[in-house]
């Protein structure tokens, strides 16, 4: 990835309004094989989410997450980049990266793209002069080669496990196809890890940040971000090494403070948020320290059971220690990663964790529960203080596609497991549009989509819910407007109400959010306006009070404005 000349730069417009815009912002994650194909070929690609822009600004998200676009021989969806400065043919070209960048800004929506610092591609021009240089050479020192161990070095160096299941370390070959040096992949052979202690590395994403931000570019997703930097010891984790050879390293902190003094040379509010999977929150936070990340997702509410007090101890640990370091919260229901929250809140267990997800997938699932747990989860995460990200699809209720042929699926975590661990394709099927048929106007009538679509997702698509009252498209949107237009979603901290202990009840400012968790229903409190419900209330005789019933969320405020109330009210019946 050689240096480019530097394009002009394109500045976001900073205003009063926009200072900072990333503390409430809606961010909308797009997975782009699946979102939409605009050129017929089954994979979603630049062109298709130019042609569905004015959707996304109907929904009315404040700005994109783009995964990888760049080229990619599509080992791990993407997620192996052989080129940060281009994008890949199969999704369009980089002019037209530039042109949806500028129309989406047109619209209000800002864009954030991946950056995968961890790894490369195998097929990176730097990979490749590695393999073909000579040990302890300066390509060498780029990646992290080593003997293996043995009497003929056939074992590898240490006994780390990927996270795609096997050793975190193959071997090269040599000179004739001889076995030589192992290198060190966290993940697939196919993304080998970079050394982040040579300079060049950390000079080239420097570099990177530049010429996306140069391009208009408001935010930069970090994925892996607590993995960069390892012990050049490279002890065995057997030895139960204190601190961890390779996660949450005291070192990788400087590779931060670096980029956020990138970031906060630019005008607009360019941002940083990490993916980092720590379980202690007192070590995340350390991360959006002032002069680090700007925003972390927040994956222990993502992962968290559908339960009152499990719920409000997580909601309370996030807000404690954001508050603790001056940065905002950020709610996620769902991922490109992670079983889709229908699936999910339909099942027994409805917390979510990589290492039970194949026993999971095997249980019995209820769809209606699910979608209706949903329904009420959004109207939870958008009341919460900070920002959320809502993953594609699940402003319509997809389900997790989990019957897909095995000769079908891609992810390599179900490939590398023999086919005992499913994957992450049931979440990444691509989105139906419209029509009774697959492909339901993800691309031409007669192209395949890249995954397969269930035929029965004709109810599902954004044609079938388009203003329908009571649709989960339509209780999106009605919350998104209410969000914008609520100054106490944007500026109020806040205040749990005492009551029912199977029951979320907080203010904040005037409104005030309900969340029924519990088995039964129960009394809506009098003299509030009812601004919206996930699901239709209770009401048994004329007269009585309104009650919420298991499973369902309502918004509710102290002031009367009988026009507004009646106006979003009809949308989550």
């Amino acid at each position: 990835m050689a240096a480019t000349t530097p394009h002009p730069t394109a500045t976001v417009p900073s205003t009063s309004t926009a200072a900072q815009w990333w503390r409430n912002a809606v961010i909308y994650q797009i997975y782009l094989p699946s979102f939409a194909d605009g050129d017929g070929d089954g994979i979603g690609d630049l062109a298709g989410v130019r042609s569905r822009l004015p959707y996304l600004a109907s929904l009315g998200v404040d700005a994109l997450w783009f995964t990888p676009w760049y080229p990619s021989p599509m080992a791990d969806g993407g997620y192996d980049v052989a080129d940060y400065r281009d994008v890949a043919p199969v999704f369009g070209t980089l002019a037209e990266a530039e042109r949806l960048i500028a129309e989406a800004l047109e619209l209000g929506i800002r864009t954030i793209i991946d950056v995968i610092p961890n790894h490369v591609s195998s097929a990176h021009p730097w990979f490749r002069a590695a393999l073909a240089a000579q040990p302890g050479s300066q390509p060498r020192s780029l990646f992290h080669f080593r003997p293996g161990r043995g009497p003929d070095g056939g074992l590898p160096p240490n006994d780390w496990p990927s996270e795609f299941g096997g050793s975190a370390w193959s071997r090269s070959d040599g000179p004739a196809g001889a076995p030589a040096e192992w290198y060190l992949h966290l993940f697939s052979p196919e993304q080998p890890d970079l050394n982040w202690a040579s300079p060049a590395v950390r000079a080239e994403h420097e570099d990177v940040l530049r010429f996306w931000y140069d391009r208009g570019v408001a935010g930069v997703r970090v994925d892996s971000a607590s993995l960069l930097t390892k012990d050049p010891a490279l002890p065995d984790l057997a030895a139960n090494p204190d601190p961890h050879p390779y996660i949450d390293r005291e070192d990788v902190h400087d590779i931060y403070r670096s980029w956020r003094r990138i970031a906060d040379s630019y005008a607009g509010e360019r941002f940083l948020v990490g993916e980092l999977w720590l379980d202690d929150p007192r070590r995340l936070i350390r991360f959006l320290r002032a002069d680090e990340l700007h925003t972390a997702f927040n994956l222990a509410f993502l992962r968290s059971a559908w339960d009152a007090a499990g719920t409000r101890a997580c909601i309370d640990a996030t807000l404690a220690a954001h508050a603790a370091v001056g940065a905002p919260a950020t709610w996620v229901l769902c991922n490109h990663d992670v079983t889709r929250t229908v699936t999910r809140y339909g099942r027994m267990d409805t917390s979510f964790d990589f290492a039970t997800k194949a026993q999971a997938h095997a249980a019995p699932v209820d769809l209606a529960l699910g979608a209706r747990r949903a329904r009420a989860a959004a109207l939870l995460t958008l009341a919460l203080p900070g920002s959320v990200y809502l993953y594609q699809g699940e402003e319509l209720g997809l389900p997790e596609v989990e019957d897909l042929p095995p000769g079908r699926r891609r992810d390599p975590m179900h490939i590398r497991s023999g086919g005992t661990d499913p994957g992450r394709d049931g979440c990444r099927v691509p989105l139906p549009w419209s029509g009774a048929a697959p492909p339901f106007g993800f691309t031409r009538q007669d192209a395949e989509p890249w995954l397969p679509q269930p035929p029965g997702w004709g109810a599902l698509t954004v044609e079938a819910q388009d203003g329908v009252p009571g649709s989960m498209l339509e209780l999106y949107r009605a919350a998104l407007r209410l969000r914008r237009s609520l100054p106490a979603l944007r500026d109020s901290a806040l205040e749990w109400l005492s009551g029912d202990p199977g029951v979320l009840a907080f203010a904040r400012g005037g409104l005030r959010c309900m969340v029924n968790m519990s088995s039964r229903s129960l009394p809506v409190p009098a003299g509030y306006e009812v601004l919206l419900t996930s699901h239709a209330l209770d009401c048994r005789r004329p007269g009585d009070l309104p009650r919420l019933p298991p499973d369902t969320a309502v918004w509710l405020t102290d002031r009367r404005r009988p026009s507004l109330s009646k106006r979003w009210s009809r949308s989550g019946a």
